[in-house]
């Protein structure tokens, strides 16, 4: 018996995969390398896009052929989609080959439900409004250099355009020992890195038990002295939750990285406002500030939205002349799409979509300039890197990334994979460098 995923979305996905297939493989089956050789298919699915919605539509219609062709395979959905009940009944109504619907909050469930599907041979729907967290679920990792390891779940933000905290639940932390167990066990497998995952890490610790108090950066400190594991990531980060401990905490950091993901979405106070963001343009520049002058070589990489409802031309026009203040890294930038049952989805005016592109393309072209100019201060320079395997578009050259989190490619030689490298920038592009190894292994 073997099993296919398709994935949509975000790392929290990835994550909520790999405890499926742990699952699976408890119960005898293996991963399939392909759809036609599968006996279970699982959607994990995102909602926070119109666009990751889009391609699981289509995704479904093709499996209809599939499953007309193998009568017995198992199709099912989970994620977020399903986790709004409007939508679960809508994809039981729409799609009646589905066996198998559940929401972010059932995956410990899934072994019953699965059972379910395939005794009754009829459709199981099982969404829970709220979940706990639960520990010692098994999990499939494909065991490499990096993982993700989730510290806490769900999110009490509430912007007025965001999906997140009605399909992932309140926040919910993890016990920071099992956190760290989990994390020790990875450096036995051989793991060098791992990215610490939350919709908001920075408020990670709020409802443990008040005799533990314990928040992100002393988390962050405790993961930091785990020996053996040399990287240490972590997003998202929430501005507003930004706090000067935790800079402190990631300068005197050894393993802690030297990249920030912190998503501003706008540089419009007024914008801002409108999403419930919960910060101003002048308190995000002023931690950028902070930042910058307690660890002036770090990467700042963040998240926008064009078009937001009621976006004017100025409101367009502050948020560019912030990438241009900041002088971000990275930027990725999306076209806002109502998803129904947020505020925002309700707010006028809801600005055409050909507005949207045209800010969408002057905002993608003014960051990516913006981020060659900043890779072009790294030429020449020797920047460590974590050689991570063969190149995807180049079989003759490794990759690897920075601690900033930049790609690097370099020629390929025997048994550098998995290295930590000293690596002189050769040749910079927008999205990526070019180097060479010093001859130096850290």
């Amino acid at each position: 018996m073997k099993y296919y995923f398709h994935i949509f979305g975000c790392q929290m996905n990835e994550a909520d995969a790999e405890v499926l297939a742990g699952f699976l493989v408890s119960m005898g089956y293996s991963r399939a390398e392909s759809e036609s050789e599968a006996d279970i298919i699982l959607l994990i699915t995102c909602c926070v896009r119109e666009h990751a919605e889009s391609r699981v539509y289509g995704k479904l219609g093709e499996l209809a052929r599939l499953k007309q062709l193998k009568p017995s395979l198992v199709v099912g959905i989970s994620g977020c989609m399903p986790q709004q009940a409007d939508v679960a009944e809508s994809l039981r109504v729409k799609f009646p080959y589905l066996d198998l619907i559940f929401g972010t909050h059932n995956l410990p469930d899934f072994p019953r439900l699965l059972e379910e599907a395939q005794a009754h041979g009829g459709q199981v729907l099982e969404v829970v409004e709220e979940g706990e967290v639960r520990e010692n679920l098994p999990r499939v990792r494909q065991i490499g250099l990096k993982a993700w390891v989730s510290i806490m779940y769900g999110c009490n933000n509430y912007c007025t355009y965001c999906i997140v905290p009605y399909v992932r639940g309140r926040e919910r932390s993890r016990l920071p020992e099992a956190i760290l167990a989990e994390i020790r066990e990875l450096t036995e497998q051989g793991c060098l890195e791992v990215t610490l995952l939350g919709q908001n890490v920075n408020s990670y610790g709020r409802g443990l038990a008040p005799q533990l108090r314990v928040d992100f950066a002393d988390l962050l400190a405790a993961v930091d002295k785990v020996p053996g594991m040399q990287r240490v990531r972590f997003m998202t980060s929430h501005p507003r939750d930004f706090s000067d401990k935790l800079i402190e905490t990631v300068f005197n950091s050894s393993s802690v990285c030297e990249h920030f993901h912190l998503p501003v979405q706008s540089g419009s106070n007024q914008v801002l406002a409108r999403m419930n963001r919960g910060y101003t343009r002048e308190t995000y520049l002023e931690l950028v500030h902070k930042l910058r002058a307690a660890i002036p070589h770090a990467a700042i990489t963040t998240d926008i939205i064009v078009g937001f409802p009621g976006e004017t031309e100025q409101d367009f026009s502050e948020t560019l002349d912030l990438v241009r203040e900041v002088a971000f890294d990275s930027v990725f930038a999306f076209a806002y799409s109502a998803r129904s049952g947020t505020p925002a989805a309700d707010f006028a005016p809801q600005l055409p979509k050909a507005e949207k592109s045209l800010r969408l393309k002057q905002l993608i072209d003014t960051a990516n300039a913006i981020a060659l100019v900043r890779n072009q201060k790294l030429a020449d320079k020797v920047v460590e890197v974590l050689v991570e395997g063969p190149s995807k578009t180049n079989p003759d050259r490794l990759t690897g990334r920075t601690r900033t989190n930049k790609l690097v490619h370099l020629d390929s030689e025997p048994d550098l994979v998995g290295k930590l490298l000293d690596v002189r920038i050769t040749r910079v592009q927008t999205f990526s460098m070019l180097g060479e190894r010093t001859g130096v292994e850290r």
